[in-house]
């Protein structure tokens, strides 16, 4: 790689990083290429120029979140046995990561569906393919548990799935929003009693 690519790719990767952390403390709405510019010391042509957009910039900084919440959620748990071990894992880390109060670790899908439940537009959708391509990839875990046999085969994975998202969203409520010391532990607790409804007869 000669200097110059890895100039430009050192200068994109902290346009990213910088509007990653605006959009995680600020909402993704909140975005401009113009903030960006300041917090990077970096003119606004500079960001423009390699961007091209406020969508694009928007689209990356979600693909960015993806890769870090794969990597901390997902990633750790596919040394598990496929189907519960693994779901129970991932859920677990997403408790963690939910509760840890870092700030980029802020779900910007969760605040992203408040912010444009109502406002039609490319970048609503992005956010709803983000929210529906995790959504699948926890139907596939489910569907994994029910194939080993750890789940009822009457299990219906869309409606565990909800019940999960829902969960979660209280969760992130209670945690962030209310500071709650206890909200991990009572989401667990929750979670806990959620599966052991749902597991087959031989894994009780």
């Amino acid at each position: 790689m000669d200097t110059l690519t890895a100039k430009s790719e050192a200068t994109y990767a902290a346009i990213i990083a910088a509007a990653a952390a605006m959009a995680a403390a600020e909402g993704i709405g909140k975005l401009s290429l113009g903030e960006i510019a300041k917090r990077t010391g970096i003119s606004k042509s500079g960001v423009f120029s390699r961007v091209g957009s406020l969508e694009a910039l928007q689209e990356a900084v979600l693909d960015e979140y993806d890769r870090r919440f794969a990597a901390a959620i997902v990633l750790p748990t596919l040394q598990l046995p496929r189907g519960l071990p693994r779901l129970t894992a991932q859920v677990g880390n997403w408790m963690r990561r939910v509760c840890d109060g870092v700030v980029l670790h802020s779900c910007l899908y969760t605040a992203g569906a408040f912010e444009f439940d109502d406002q039609p537009g490319p970048l609503r959708d992005r956010l709803a393919k983000g929210a529906q391509a995790w959504r699948a990839s926890l139907r596939k875990t489910i569907g994994q548990a029910m194939e080993a046999g750890q789940l009822r085969p009457d299990t219906d994975p869309e409606q565990l799935v909800y019940e999960i998202y829902s969960l979660i969203v209280g969760l992130l409520h209670d945690s962030r929003f209310l500071h709650d010391d206890t909200a991990q532990r009572h989401a667990q607790r929750a979670f806990n009693r959620l599966i052991s409804t749902y597991k087959s007869f031989n894994e009780v």
